[in-house]
């Protein structure tokens, strides 16, 4: 096809995040077809911009690729006709945005864990992040009207759902790791291979649940595995402990044990979805349910010394270890280069794929990808109780698009109204002053209508 025969070009917006980068490149590289890809970095840090882009060339050499790298500070023209735009970006950072995430809310006794996807810390990334990916939507309508925007960015449905509703004609999808990185985690607690695994999982970003969890046997038939999770963890077995585990697990295997499914994201994540885990006053069930307290910060201060050792380390040495990742960027790319297809989980716009959510927000389901293009795939009405749970945390997202499109701040209160955990902890006189002190504290991080 077209791109192939003159060599598809991937820009990088946000191509300063080392790490991610090299993995995304290499996965790309490493794909025959792709070999040799023009690969464009953008970023607004000169010094990170130019690491990633020592680091890259290293990559491109060691598989042996006669990939462009070339390097940009100014977005347009790193999109200029461009086939594939991958977003990974923070706005605000870890400093001062991310401590301003957590110090506001703690202020007032409310507590989180990560709070950058859903939650009062989701709201607040939100208004800082839409405008910014409104920006790479209209420069790409300017210089590359017909390229697939692979989005990275947290906080992933607000986002998605933002971008859909404002610029309909941007061909996208928005990426996370959570449904195969939670298989490989069950898969470790039942001590099978993760190969024999044949899953089908759907809902929002860090709400979907496995619909279905099922072991191929040798037979060629598949058993369903949720009786032997339920039974492990109910015997204490489950979960099992990881190499490098960041919270016990125990808040996702209690939700199986309430819902009757087995949701995709991380435990320290959803705790804070819900208002069951989270209690102030109730150490008990933080002990109980080992859920990790401002955990984000700390792990945003560990991975930036992490990140620049490793980043130093490529940078200085001579020899540079390529390794796949389960990422699902370069699967994308190849199927719609080669046509080979492959099935990945996206978020994407809700046209009537799942039936039981709202028309027009994003949900996360199973995509084909191949020549033509991400093809989602149908999957009709979830189980009611998972489609209530959902909607709690849809209402939120509504509500901070609805801000964003209309830019009225009144609808950034209403979205922190709804929120499960921010309610169950906040009268509405705490919520109404959260939510000033939060916006006064952001200051010129977030658009000018929010300050009004």
């Amino acid at each position: 096809m077209s791109i192939l025969a003159n060599k598809p070009k991937v820009t990088f917006i946000g191509a300063g995040s080392t790490v991610f980068m090299k993995n995304l490149v290499g996965d790309i590289l490493m794909r025959p077809a792709l070999a040799n890809s023009s690969i464009a970095l953008m970023d607004i840090d000169p010094i990170r911009l130019e690491e990633s882009a020592v680091i890259a060339g290293k990559l491109a050499q060691a598989i042996g690729s006669k990939a462009t790298i070339t390097t940009y500070s100014d977005q347009r023209a790193a999109l200029e006709g461009a086939d594939f735009v991958v977003v990974c970006f923070q706005i605000g950072g870890y400093d001062p945005c991310t401590i301003t995430d957590f110090e506001v809310p703690n202020s007032f006794g409310l507590r989180q864990t990560i709070a950058d996807t859903l939650g009062i810390g989701g709201i607040m990334r939100g208004l800082r992040t839409v405008p910014h990916l409104w920006k790479v939507c209209e420069d790409m309508l300017e210089v590359c009207p017909g390229a697939l925007l692979l989005q990275y960015v947290n906080p992933m449905a607000i986002n998605t759902w933002a971008i859909a509703e404002r610029y309909p004609t941007i061909r996208q999808v928005g990426l996370c790791h959570s449904v195969q990185g939670t298989a490989q985690e069950l898969a470790h607690d039942l001590q099978i291979d993760t190969a024999t695994l044949r899953y089908r999982s759907a809902g929002i970003n860090h709400m979907a649940f496995f619909l279905e969890f099922e072991q191929r046997q040798t037979d060629g038939s598949y058993r369903n595995l949720y009786p032997d999770l339920l039974a492990g963890y109910r015997s204490g077995t489950f979960p099992r402990r990881m190499r490098h585990p960041r919270s016990p697990n125990k808040v996702r295997y209690e939700m199986l044990a309430r819902l009757g499914y087995f949701v995709t994201e991380s435990s320290e994540h959803f705790a804070e979805y819900v208002p069951y885990f989270i209690k102030d006053g109730r150490a008990d069930l933080i002990e109980k349910f080992g859920i990790p307290l401002d955990e984000y910060p700390k792990r945003c201060i560990a991975q930036a010394r992490h990140w620049q050792a490793e980043a130093d380390r490529l940078k200085a040495g001579t020899a540079i270890e390529v390794r796949e990742t389960h990422e699902y960027a370069a699967d994308i790319i190849n199927s719609v280069c080669t046509g080979t297809p492959s099935v990945v989980y996206g978020n994407v716009r809700n046209t009537g794929l799942i039936t039981s959510l709202p028309d027009g927000c994003a949900v996360e389901v199973p995509c084909l990808v191949d020549a033509s293009g991400i093809q989602p795939t149908y999957i009709g009405e979830l189980p009611p109780q998972l489609t209530a749970l959902m909607r709690t945390n849809i209402n939120v997202q509504e509500l901070t698009v609805k801000a964003l499109i209309t830019e009225n701040r009144e609808h950034i209160y209403h979205a922190a109204m709804m929120d499960p955990h921010t309610a169950a902890e906040l009268d509405l006189d705490q919520i109404w002053s959260l939510v000033d002190q939060l916006v006064e504290a952001h200051g010129d991080w977030l658009p000018r209508w929010a300050r009004a």
